[in-house]
């Protein structure tokens, strides 16, 4: 099974993620990191060079390429936007949604290096934040409320899951 974890940037998804994968004795994988790996060049690069239509058909593809990993993927905040990237989810796992209010979000975020971040005000990413959370929520298998620590999460993914260990146990 491949559990993708989705929800907005500063949610948690890679930390959790991490965290889960460790519990579950898995596989972890970063999208955004296997995008960078594979394009040869960061986030922001492909952003500044091509264009963020360009940077979602590589999410496209790398939905693709990562359904069949058995394990827990994290992945971009936008990547659970398209709804083929979800259908593809859908039918190799799970999608989790980790659901956390907009302000620890953009403390999280606040100071990084994200495209979207360096182009937008606070009220103009509270603005994506709210027309992202409503497809987060139409393309989760589960919501879960990550805005605890993320022990906290695990422990409520591995919940509705119905997995206490490892995958094989």
């Amino acid at each position: 099974m491949t559990i993708f974890l989705c929800g907005f940037m500063g949610c948690g998804k890679t930390t959790i993620g991490e965290k889960l994968a460790q519990k579950l004795q898995c596989a972890f994988i970063d999208m955004d990191d296997y995008i960078e790996q594979k394009a040869g060049k960061t986030i922001p690069e492909i952003f500044a060079e091509s264009g963020e239509t360009y940077f979602r058909d590589l999410e496209t593809q790398a939905v693709k390429d990562l359904a069949h990993e058995q394990g827990v993927i994290s992945c971009g905040g936008g990547a659970m936007l398209r709804e083929e990237n979800a259908e593809i989810a859908k039918e190799f796992g799970e999608i989790i949604f980790l659901d956390v209010p907009f302000r620890t979000c953009y403390y999280r975020i606040a100071d990084s290096d994200r495209p979207l971040v360096r182009k937008n005000t606070r009220q103009q990413l509270e603005d994506i934040y709210n027309q992202r959370n409503s497809i987060y929520r139409k393309h989760a298998t589960y919501m879960i409320d990550a805005s605890k620590s993320p022990t906290a999460a695990v422990t409520a993914i591995q919940e509705v899951l119905n997995f206490t260990e490892g995958f094989n146990s």
